[in-house]
């Protein structure tokens, strides 16, 4: 499954790392995302 979360803040952040720790779920998008999502594995910054 993919995932798209929208928003570049902190609560975003987390919401994001969360998903992409689920077996299920292939990759989370991040609009727009910033330098902390960028670094995480499994989250992508649109």
């Amino acid at each position: 499954m993919k995932i798209l979360v929208i928003g570049g803040g902190g609560r975003e952040h987390a919401l994001a790392w969360k998903a992409a720790q689920s077996p299920g779920v292939s990759t989370v998008y991040v609009a727009p995302g910033n330098a902390g999502t960028a670094r995480e594995p499994g989250l992508e910054n649109v």
